[in-house]
């Protein structure tokens, strides 16, 4: 268990997180090692924190509501838009039978590699491409949690999705949106509700926001 990860709790709990599974394994994975050095004796405030290339880190109790959300019971194929340093990769996958992580930026991608191989998280597995055009080599998934904000659910990873997974996205113009959880019924995405609002970075890419 991670000393000092027993700070998070009270603002799991005041976020309403209540899974306990979620809870014991944001008390195991150390935040500080999934957060660049210089903002390490931070790791432990429930904030966003500065990475490389403009992005920030998931604030640790949106990040547990979103992952609540999944109902990841241990046997899912998970698929993550927006790998970042990897935390809530290592989250995930300790959770999940196996994630598959998409990153935009190589650099961000070799970080969270070489923070989940010092942690020992095997199960997880990071990509550089095109997060909104999923991984389709490795559909179906189970359960899809996107890190980022347009203002629909890509096609392909409708596409991607198996029949009764669930999908938790940011919905909206990036900076001002509604974390939306989604089922699939047969092959159609159904709505299930407003988890929290939230500021997310926008998905750039093919189904997603221009570069430009």
């Amino acid at each position: 268990m991670c000393a000092g990860a027993e700070a998070l709790m009270g603002p799991l709990l005041a976020a309403g997180v209540r899974d306990q599974r979620v809870m014991e394994t944001f008390r195991l994975i150390p935040r500080e090692g999934f957060v660049p050095p210089e903002q390490r004796t931070r790791a432990y405030e429930d904030v966003p924190l500065p990475i490389p290339r403009h992005q920030v880190t998931t604030q640790p109790s949106l990040m547990a509501k979103m992952v609540e959300a999944l109902s990841l019971d241990g046997t899912d194929r998970v698929l993550e838009i927006g790998t970042g340093y990897g935390f809530q990769t290592a989250i995930l996958a300790t959770l999940a039978r196996v994630v598959w992580s998409i990153e935009r930026w190589p650099d961000l991608a070799e970080a969270a590699r070489t923070n989940l191989e010092r942690h020992h998280i095997d199960a997880a597995h990071v990509v550089v491409g095109d997060g909104s055009q999923g991984l389709a080599e490795r559909a179906p998934f189970d359960a899809v949690v996107v890190a980022a904000a347009f203002t629909q659910v890509p096609s392909p990873l409708v596409d991607q999705l198996a029949p009764s997974g669930r999908l938790v996205q940011p919905i909206g113009p990036g900076g001002r949106e509604e974390v939306v959880l989604y089922v699939k019924d047969e092959h159609v995405l159904r709505r299930v509700g407003v988890i929290t609002k939230a500021h997310f970075v926008r998905l750039v890419g093919e189904h997603g926001f221009s570069t430009g």
